[in-house]
């Protein structure tokens, strides 16, 4: 008997990945690129909700050319148990994070994120990671779509450690 193999990549998740390094490379979103991503594998509601008329909203952003809202707003219908989370702007360069539980402390939390020097980019982009992560996929062997392949590391606070107070069971202290 051979080698276990992995699975080759399923074509979806990689016209997923080619989606993400195509957001990546763009210097703006247009009319075109946006249309790329719903027709993608990525938008697998979009077209019944529409048949439903659920869409108007959508469709009228689209047309304002206003793309961050339209990011979020399609976010809001594919994805409907993820939530924008965080939105930063750090040299030039936007990071949109998406979660599934927005409580959580976002060290423990599971994010997709997305980075782009253009806002709207970095929401779809993040949208991609959440899809792939949706369906039990990472994009290019990553769980977001930064820019990075290496792992991202989380600094984790410090607590304080709890300790028995006594061997009879007399509460607990901080351990210094």
């Amino acid at each position: 008997m051979g080698p276990c193999l992995p699975a080759p990549p399923e074509p979806q998740s990689l016209d997923l990945d080619l989606l993400d390094r195509e957001l990546h490379v763009a210097p703006a979103v247009t009319a075109l690129l946006f249309r790329k991503v719903i027709e993608s594998g990525a938008c697998t509601r979009l077209s019944a909700l529409r048949q439903m008329g659920k869409t108007i909203t959508l469709d009228r952003i689209l047309e304002s050319g206003a793309w961050t809202d339209a990011a979020i707003t399609l976010i809001g219908f594919e994805l409907p148990s993820w939530s924008v989370r965080r939105l930063v702007c750090e040299d030039g360069e936007w990071l949109c994070s998406l979660s599934r539980q927005p409580n959580l402390p976002i060290f423990l939390d599971e994010l997709a994120e997305g980075s782009h020097a253009v806002l709207a980019l970095a929401v779809l982009r993040a949208f991609v990671a959440a899809t792939l992560q949706e369906r039990g996929h990472t994009a290019g062997g990553r769980s977001s779509a930064t820019g990075s392949a290496a792992p991202r590391l989380r600094v984790l606070l410090r607590q304080p450690r709890l300790r028995l107070g006594s061997p009879h069971g007399e509460g607990f202290m901080p351990a210094l």
